[in-house]
């Protein structure tokens, strides 16, 4: 049996590809930071063909500790889906929950990446799936950060992908836009709720694990999410700046 490591894999897109991976026979680790959601898994899952990792991976020496764990697990797959937003302008938000989203989205999501690939590269076999969002295709006014750091995963994943294309290895990337999953409740309040382009985390996932699968490097699924990225390339960058505040302001009401 294959095996396969999902991050953030408890709840949202995450356990959807948790499901999808048992699906295809793989035992999977699943990283979540949430003890409540990983203790549900059993009863969502309906398979043994699963352990549970309690990490929070927002922590700089999480990587190591999750490597330690899984080295000898001869894992296949890779899923880097752990991911959190915030709202408001950057000199007004907490800095201590974006340097979290940082570590998490950056730092980490490399320091897994590159622990995992060696192996795969040695082994001249694997899949690594990352990621990003429709996002990471212009500057993000009011969510600075998020947006800074999902471009630096698709690009990050675009440049490896690139090095190991002589190797019977995939590493993609995945550009969701607006998902109906718990990141919406945690940049949201009651009052100010994400409805624009809203997809089913069923749906995204089941493009991204298709893609991987089809050794895609840059996914992104939906017609509008497609058009929203050829749009940006089409305006001044101003201009799509201003458009994407627009967005952000008028889709909280």
């Amino acid at each position: 049996m294959k095996t396969a490591v999902v991050t953030g894999g408890a709840s949202g897109i995450g356990l959807e590809f948790v499901k999808l991976l048992i699906s295809d026979n793989y035992k999977v680790y699943v990283v979540d930071n949430s003890q409540e959601n990983l203790s549900k898994l059993s009863s969502i899952v309906n398979s043994e063909n699963f352990e549970s990792i309690l990490q929070d991976l927002s922590k700089t020496d999480s990587p190591e500790k999750l490597y330690k764990i899984l080295k000898n697990k001869n894992v296949d797959v890779l899923i880097n889906n752990a991911g959190f937003g915030t709202f408001g302008k950057f000199h007004k938000t907490d800095w201590k929950i974006e340097k979290d989203m940082i570590n998490l989205h950056v730092l980490n999501t490399t320091h897994l990446t590159k622990l995992f690939l060696k192996d795969m590269v040695k082994k001249n076999e694997g899949k690594i799936l990352n990621i990003a969002s429709v996002a990471a295709f212009q500057p993000g006014p009011l969510m600075s950060l998020y947006y800074a750091t999902k471009a630096y995963i698709l690009h990050f994943t675009e440049a490896i992908s690139n090095e190991v294309k002589d190797k019977n290895i995939c590493i993609s990337v995945l550009c969701p836009g607006q998902t109906k999953t718990n990141f919406q409740k945690n940049v949201s309040t009651k009052k100010n709720k994400i409805k624009f382009n809203t997809a089913c985390p069923i749906k995204v996932a089941k493009y991204g694990y298709e893609s991987l699968k089809r050794n895609v490097t840059v996914s992104v699924p939906g017609f509008w999410n497609n058009f929203i990225i050829f749009l940006g390339r089409l305006l001044p960058r101003s201009t799509s700046t201003n458009l994407v505040r627009y967005i952000q302001e008028k889709n909280r009401d």
